[in-house]
Order: structure tokens, then C-alpha cells, then sequence
């Protein structure tokens, strides 16, 4: 097949070296998570402090309770309320661009390259915060100093005794339940669905919260998480041919729970959470602010100063150092 003769074509006038204008199209993909389930269905509150503080209380427990007539009562102290505190965290960000570039015609639908990084960066601070609160290495509360950050402690660090639940058999530290000891769960275990209704029963005895609750979990528990159950809760839809592979709600006995794959979770925990009972509390919302101007360019810092209130640790339960298979 030949050419039409004398036809000028498009390798005379090449992209970038000819005439030929470029197709850079408007849209941009980017395929980057950006979900983060648990800061999502926290409560929002706010801290009035760098340490911020709230109080739980707890009913004694129930004893045989019969008196004769005219019997003379005895007072009794009531016991104390607990104060348990989190110090705020500093979450920093920040996004630079030249004035070329701000100024430069931009391909992906990108009309302010400043304004298209702020955006970006708040994003990565909110996994930044997700991966705080519940992901690996967590955090004890520390208070810092002139030079040392302050850090807040991590939802694990605030489970006590009641709350906290290692599969391991040995080499296991309970956290105290106050943000300020480390948990360490000992060797990872499997997880099985027997570990799972224990906790629960166990969270039953603890509180009087909400029976609807989530379970946090990375990939692969969540994979274990689906086999719970008999092989009776997988079936067939005849209306659409589709296989029913896994279970996203768990009728216990004493609670439902919602399973809620998490990403940036520590891969060796279960996170048994009333959502009554935490929020992420700030002390001074996400904001930008200009930065000294250096050379030809701008710069923006990106700052949000919050923490982590767990109402109450006896509403929840973490079930530590657990493995799939």
C-alpha cells in the first residue's frame, strides 16, 4: 500500500521537534488509596490543650443485697473517678512550587499546581494520622519538649487488662490503660474464630455499649475473618451467577460486628471498636499557611494539631499479635 504522493504527514512534523501539538489529556489518574476507614467513623471533638483530659467512672460490682427492717445504713465511699489524658500531636506537611510552573499551562485538568499539591498533601497527612492511631509501632503518650515532638498515644496503648487481649501464651504485656505503657503481644499466633468469640464475650462483660460494632483488621486477617462461620454462609445467586466468598457482618452472640479492611491497621491486630466511645479531638483544625518567600517561588506549610480520646478502653477490645495462617 503506498502513499498518496506529495502527502505531507505527521512524521514531517513530529511532537516536541515539529509542529505537531501535543494530546495531553485533561484527566489525571492516580490510583493512590486514600481511604482511611477508622479516622472516618470517629466521633469529631475538640482539645483545649497540649494534654487533653476527660474522666470514666465504673459501677461496683454486684453483691448479695438483703437487710432486716429497721436496718441502720452504713455509709460508704463511693469510689473515684479515673482520669486518663492524650497529649496533641503537630501533623506536618508542605507543598513548594517555582512561579514557572504556577504559571505554566498544565495538562491533567490541573489549573493551580499549589492548590493541586495542598490537596495532595492533606490526604497523605490524614493516612499519616490513620497509621498513628492504629498502625504499626504504635505509640505511648509522650509529652516532648523544646526539642523533642509531642506524641499522642495510640488506640492499642489506651486497652487495659479487660480490654486487651494477646493470643500469645508468654512473653505478653498488658498496656495499663492509660496511654502511657506499651502493649507487646508476644510471639504472632493464628487467629482463629474461637479467639474472636472470646473477645467478644469478654467486651459483653466489660461494658453495656453499643452490640453494633467494627472490626478493624488489615489484609490478611481480613481474608481469615471471611471464613468464619460454616461453609453454609457461602452460596450461590442464581439471579446474577455470583459466588458469595466472604462474610462482611458477624452475628455473634453477644455482638454484630462489621468487618472494615484497613490498610494502614497493624496487620497483627483486631480492632473491636464502639464508636461512642472515641474521637479525634482537635486542637487546631488542618490549616495552610504561607511560608517565607525564598528566590522564585512559593511556598505553603500544612498544619493540623489533634488527638486521640478512647472515651472509655472497657468499650473495646484489641486482639494483639495475631497472624493468618
Amino acid at each position: 500500500m503506498a502513499q498518496v504522493a506529495g502527502a505531507k504527514s505527521t512524521y514531517q512534523e513530529p511532537i516536541f521537534t515539529g509542529g505537531n501539538r501535543e494530546d495531553l489529556s485533561d484527566v489525571l489518574y492516580d490510583v493512590s488509596p486514600t481511604d482511611t476507614p477508622f479516622l472516618t467513623m470517629c466521633k469529631k471533638g475538640k482539645a483545649d490543650g497540649t494534654y487533653h483530659e476527660w474522666l470514666t467512672d465504673e459501677l461496683e460490682e454486684p453483691v448479695k443485697n438483703a437487710v432486716i427492717e429497721g436496718h441502720v445504713a452504713e455509709p460508704k465511699k463511693a469510689g473515684s473517678r479515673v482520669r486518663i489524658g492524650n497529649y496533641t500531636q503537630i501533623l506536618e506537611k508542605t507543598a513548594s512550587v517555582t512561579g514557572s510552573q504556577e504559571k505554566a499551562k498544565k495538562g491533567g485538568g490541573i489549573k493551580s499546581e499549589m492548590a493541586y499539591q495542598i490537596t495532595r498533601r492533606m490526604k497523605e497527612i490524614k493516612r499519616d494520622l490513620e497509621r498513628t492511631v492504629i498502625g504499626e509501632s504504635p505509640q505511648i503518650a509522650k509529652a516532648g519538649s523544646d526539642t523533642v515532638a509531642r506524641e499522642m498515644a495510640s488506640f492499642v496503648n489506651f486497652m487495659d487488662d479487660s480490654s486487651y487481649m494477646a493470643l500469645a501464651s508468654s512473653g505478653v504485656t498488658a498496656p495499663t490503660g492509660d496511654g502511657k505503657t506499651q502493649a507487646v503481644p508476644g510471639a504472632l499466633t493464628v487467629f482463629t474464630e474461637d479467639h474472636l468469640i472470646a473477645a467478644l464475650a469478654k467486651m459483653w462483660t466489660n461494658t453495656s455499649g453499643s452490640e453494633n460494632i467494627s472490626a478493624i483488621m488489615g489484609a490478611s486477617i481480613r481474608g481469615k475473618f471471611s471464613k468464619f462461620q460454616s461453609a453454609a454462609t457461602r452460596y450461590v445467586s442464581t439471579d446474577n451467577a455470583r459466588l458469595q466468598a466472604s462474610i462482611d457482618v458477624y452475628d455473634g452472640d453477644f455482638h454484630t460486628v462489621t468487618a472494615v479492611p484497613d490498610r494502614y491497621s497493624n496487620p497483627a491486630s483486631v480492632f473491636l471498636v464502639d464508636w461512642d466511645y472515641v474521637s479525634i479531638d482537635d486542637y487546631r483544625p488542618i490549616f495552610t499557611q504561607d511560608l517565607a518567600t525564598t528566590g522564585d517561588g512559593k511556598s505553603k506549610q500544612i498544619i493540623w494539631e489533634t488527638t486521640l480520646k478512647v472515651g472509655n478502653p472497657k468499650a473495646h477490645m484489641v486482639i494483639d499479635g495475631a497472624k493468618a495462617a
